[in-house]
């Protein structure tokens, strides 16, 4: 999402590169139309690994803070919005491993399960409530998929992203993510893909007041980089 604000609407129009170009010419300020193109595909991707809007959000800020004081390192081999991406992947990715050290994985994974199949032969009322919109039912189906699964699909099918894209941010194999995403089609297909496929944009959306206060953050700790290095 893209909107005219301090940047203007002449900024709004120039290319990532472009854009990138200036910002490390020492135009801070800039850094704002690469978050408003990219909030909703990064909160998409990071949820889709996370499981959390919350934590997703965090992530989503640390990856945006992280681009910010490694763009010298961009050097154009792939589209900037891969390296975005890739970069908040990884860091979605690092928090989910902490997390995971945390607690015994095969006992989390097999209560997961359970907890699933439990769920899925006696619904519950919300769930009964979510039938009403085909959105929130495509993402609670989505969050079902193990994360293994949900991340490929997310930036396949949400964000658009290509296969060779969905690879290089999720460091995997082009094969790996053609049978990883053939699965998860294949988990959603009776209950909620062949039905919803088109709608799939319009979910997991970061917009209006989530936007904002996403760019404003980044902006005020991109700032305060800025001044501590006397850029």
């Amino acid at each position: 999402m893209v909107t005219t604000t301090a940047v203007g609407a002449a900024a709004s129009v120039m290319s990532d590169e472009e854009v990138v170009r200036r910002v490390r010419a020492g135009e801070t300020a800039l850094f704002e139309v690469i978050m408003r193109r990219y909030n909703q595909r990064l909160f998409r991707v990071t949820r889709s690994i996370l499981g959390n809007d919350s934590e997703a959000e965090d992530v989503t800020q640390e990856a945006y803070v992280r681009s910010y004081m490694h763009l010298d390192q961009f050097e154009g081999r792939a589209q900037f919005s891969t390296w975005l991406t890739r970069i908040a992947a990884h860091e979605a990715l690092a928090r989910l491993r902490a997390r995971r050290r945390l607690v015994d994985i095969d006992a989390q994974s097999e209560s997961l399960e359970e907890g699933m199949n439990l769920e899925s032969k006696a619904p519950s009322p919300e769930q009964e409530m979510l039938n009403h919109t085909i959105r929130i039912v495509l993402e609670t189906a989505v969050d079902r998929l193990p994360e293994t699964y949900r991340s490929v699909f997310m930036l396949r099918e949400v964000e658009g992203m290509s296969t060779a894209e969905t690879a290089d941010c999720l460091d995997l194999s082009e094969e790996a993510v053609k049978v990883r995403l053939h699965r998860a089609r294949s988990q959603l297909r009776k209950h909620i893909y062949a039905q919803t496929g088109a709608a799939t944009p319009a979910a997991f959306q970061f917009l209006g007041a989530r936007c904002d206060r996403m760019v404003s953050t980044v902006l005020a700790r991109i700032n305060a980089l800025a001044r501590e290095h006397g850029s």
